[in-house]
């Protein structure tokens, strides 16, 4: 059985805070604290550019993306990390059109991550007018796969609601109709057991920061099935996916297997922060995971609809049907996560009424959650939500 005490005891989470967030961005892992310094100090500052044969930064994004690998049930070898997320989806979706050249149409769900969206529309104007997006409910994606599709493109768990897709059946769906499949796991990675290998995922995709716990603006990474690995053309074709980047050819070979969907520079220190978050990792089961998180969303939404029926349940009450997120609906959201956040409970909004709040059991306690209800409920037995900085928008929210 995972201990959650030892492992919450490896982050560094502030006194009198309870973080309801790292769905959105992940604590510090007090490990990450001494490994960056040591990569800043004793190998930038000490080695300098030998570093990247020394201290094996050319290596960090396949060894680092081997370790991802394991909490998303890839072999080793088809995972590397680099870039942002946004540039792994558009690499992602390019690589799946051009596998089936005889079709033009992406379609993914009206509940998909914005950028997801973008990246594919841009792709679309990219590869002329032939190419649409096609956007459908959630719930409607099943029947809307058909032979027409090239590539069916979905984040597994809704950034709003916490809804979660049938993996498996999806996949299974769409490759019946001919259809390649491109999955963005930012709100599975660490959060729920996935099984990339045995559900015959096509491409997945997915970012470092949130459950992953690697910083503000940590690395994404990138999935490819290994018997696509080798056929693929990345059309972000950067000199560190080059067959031989120090041969400096002023022609493009792509490298073998995964490490041809390598493009830039890779980010040295927050894959230092990221390799140190990964050790919380070692000791941790994700089936308890799973169990323990469904065990905390259930506190919070048994007290919180118990006390606060002015607050309506975004999430599917079907626990099979969710991430390890939970939301709630309200006109004045934002006012509401405002005077949460006032009183030390830590969750995000998102437009144009979700209060949304993620339950992460390496560093979360029943207790926690509890707590957690409590404040919410008073606040809104009271109104203490309805001050005027409350309703000041800010940047983030």
């Amino acid at each position: 059985m995972t201990d959650f005490a030892r492992t919450r005891a490896m982050f560094d989470l502030p006194d009198g805070v309870i973080y309801l967030d790292g769905n959105s961005l992940g604590p510090l892992p007090r490990a990450a604290k001494d490994r960056v310094a040591r990569a800043i100090a004793d190998e930038w500052g000490q080695m300098l550019i030998t570093g990247w044969n020394k201290a094996g930064w050319m290596d960090l994004p396949a060894r680092v993306g081997d370790r991802v690998g394991r909490l998303i049930g890839a072999a080793p070898g088809t995972v590397v990390m680099g870039d942002t997320l946004s540039i792994k989806v558009y690499q992602a979706l390019a690589s799946a059109l051009e596998l089936r050249p005889d079709r033009r149409v992406i379609l993914s769900d009206t509940g998909n991550f914005p950028s997801d969206l973008y990246m594919a529309e841009g792709l679309c104007r990219t590869l002329g007018p032939d190419y649409v997006l096609k956007t459908v409910a959630p719930e409607a994606v099943e029947d809307a796969i058909d032979d027409t599709v090239a590539v069916l493109m979905l984040t597994e768990v809704d950034y709003r609601t916490g809804r979660k897709h049938d993996m498996a059946n999806l996949i299974a769906r769409a490759h019946a109709a001919g259809a390649l499949v491109v999955w963005d796991l930012a709100h599975s990675a660490g959060a729920i057991p996935v099984d990339l290998a045995g559900a015959d995922t096509d491409f997945a995709v997915g970012c470092s920061y949130k459950y992953l716990n690697s910083g503000p603006g940590g690395p994404a990474f990138i999935y490819v099935a290994p018997r696509l690995a080798d056929h693929v053309r990345p059309a972000l074709s950067g000199w560190l996916g080059h067959e031989a980047p120090f041969a400096f050819d002023l022609d493009y070979r792509p490298g073998a297997g995964i490490e041809r969907m390598r493009v830039g520079t890779p980010p040295v220190l927050q894959l230092a922060a990221l390799d140190a978050a990964l050790d919380v990792w070692d000791s941790v089961d994700m089936s308890d995971l799973r169990a323990r998180s469904l065990e905390l969303q259930g506190i919070f939404i048994e007290r919180v609809e118990a006390a606060c029926p002015m607050l309506s349940l975004a999430t599917p009450r079907d626990p099979a049907q969710r991430g390890s997120q939970v939301s709630f609906r309200h006109t004045q959201g934002y006012a509401i996560m405002q005077a949460l956040i006032a009183e030390g409970v830590i969750g995000d909004f998102r437009a144009p009424d979700i209060l949304r709040f993620g339950f992460t059991p390496l560093y979360l306690s029943p207790e926690d959650v509890t707590r957690a209800a409590d404040i919410l409920c008073d606040i809104m037995a009271t109104g203490r939500w309805d001050r005027p900085d409350y309703h000041a928008r800010s940047k983030v929210t």
